[in-house]
């Protein structure tokens, strides 16, 4: 007998039995012999074999339905058989995406040639991809615990479809120009920029204060808000890549040097306390010279200050001030903030973190600033010179004492190589730090 094809809608179905064959030869040959034979109602035995065999194309009918709903149901619906679209679940609050623009595109040859003018201080960076750059408003919490639109960049390589990339968090260091952060200063050889082009899918906060939120007051070395600028952006650049198909492989890497090395770590206490998803998929943390421990920082430079400036060190002395009014504790803060802000500055800045120093408010200080003293679960490889000025070495050596203390089981602190160490001429030597540490754990570059 010859083999039959069964359709049902676009499935094609062989059949292997010579049941339905056999079922409809007898039935065409039953119809002849009706038609010749008049009232023909054929041997004793027919009207059973005819009832068992319409009851045996009746469950071959059946079958033909359910296996085929059987089969769509194992293998999650039907039609075409491409996979579902994913389920976008955008946070009523913080981390909601607002707005979404296209910024432009780097080519690997700009960025080559980038890394290239930077001579020996290029970073050892192999530049494999092309990267699109994203600006992403969304919304985040204050220092007082209220929601404002903050902005943040979305550095995408331009991989072939389907390939995967490490996420990683970079956090810039202080700056007094709205037009250095990083969704402004859009040129082949910045950071996010650089590390995207190497194969990582890069998010870079503006922070509060910058870009989308430029006039607020930028809430600096307060721990809260600054990690809530890092935590909501990776929620949003989540969103980003379900919307536009562009796959992570699990991996989350955390890095910044001075103010960002501190929002780094800041960032990653909270992201571990917390029961967000990307919680576990935190690789390698890499903060270089931040002032994590801020009393500790505050007394280093304290103590700067005295051998340089004895008059002055004898001011701002939290034991003397704390005798003094609140009047002349804010004068010696607006010249303490008036040193910090240079003349061309054109963000604001939240000064409330030294407040509780020179009030000698120990307690104040631990609450809303210092993010050294807890255990983190994932690697954290520390970076600082010893001859820095600008963020003294006890931030990083008291930060690594107090890890270790609360039992953080894998912890290191690296020390700067170049001479002098400070903190400016550390930078290029953190930079090869960041890339050893990045090169031995990440994938799917």
């Amino acid at each position: 007998a010859s083999i039959q094809r069964l359709k049902l809608g676009k499935k094609t179905m062989s059949a292997g039995s010579q049941s339905p064959h056999w079922t409809s030869t007898v039935k065409t040959v039953v119809r002849l012999m009706r038609r010749g034979c008049g009232r023909w109602t054929g041997p004793p035995w027919y009207g059973a074999a005819m009832t068992l065999m319409n009851s045996l194309v009746a469950r071959w009918r059946a079958w033909l339905v359910v296996v085929p709903l059987m089969l769509m149901a194992a293998c999650g619906g039907g039609g075409s058989g491409e996979p579902e679209p994913p389920v976008v679940v955008e946070p009523d609050g913080p981390g909601r995406t607002l707005a979404v623009t296209p910024l432009r595109t780097f080519t690997v040859a700009e960025v080559s040639a980038a890394l290239q003018a930077l001579g020996d201080q290029a970073p050892a960076v192999t530049v494999r991809h092309a990267v699109q750059a994203w600006r992403v408003d969304y919304l985040t919490l204050d220092a007082d615990g209220r929601q404002q639109r903050a902005s943040g960049l979305l550095a995408v390589p331009l991989k072939p479809a389907g390939r995967r990339s490490p996420v990683l968090s970079y956090q810039h260091a202080t700056i007094f120009l709205d037009a250095e952060a990083p969704t402004n200063a859009l040129s082949p050889g910045e950071p996010p920029i650089v590390l995207a082009a190497a194969g990582y899918f890069v998010a870079a906060s503006d922070y509060l204060g910058y870009g989308a939120s430029r006039g607020f007051p930028h809430p600096y070395l307060l721990s809260a808000p600054s990690a809530s600028a890092v935590l909501d952006l990776l929620t949003a650049a989540r969103n980003w890549r379900l919307r536009n198909g562009v796959a992570d492989n699990g991996q989350l890497f955390l890095a910044g040097y001075s103010e960002g090395g501190y929002v780094t770590v800041a960032a990653h206490r909270a992201l571990q306390a917390g029961n967000r998803a990307d919680r576990n998929d935190v690789v390698a943390v890499i903060p270089g010279a931040g002032p994590y421990h801020l009393a500790a920082t505050l007394d280093g430079l304290l103590e700067w200050v005295r051998d340089e400036y004895p008059l002055l060190a004898a001011l701002i002395d939290p034991g003397f001030l704390r005798r003094l009014g609140d009047d002349i504790r804010d004068e010696v803060r607006d010249l303490l903030v008036g040193q910090l802000l240079p003349d061309n500055a054109d963000v604001a800045f939240d000064t409330r973190f030294i407040d509780p120093y020179l009030a000698d408010d120990r307690d104040a200080i631990e609450r809303q600033s210092n993010v050294h003293d807890w255990a983190p679960a994932a690697p954290v490889r520390l970076f600082h010179g010893r001859d820095d000025l600008t963020v003294p070495y006890v931030s990083g050596s008291s930060t690594l004492q107090a890890m270790r203390a609360r039992g953080a089981a894998d912890v290191t602190l690296t020390d700067c190589a170049a001479a002098p160490a400070g903190h400016l001429e550390c930078v290029p030597g953190y930079w090869r730090h960041l890339m050893g540490v990045l090169d031995a754990r990440a994938r799917d570059l």
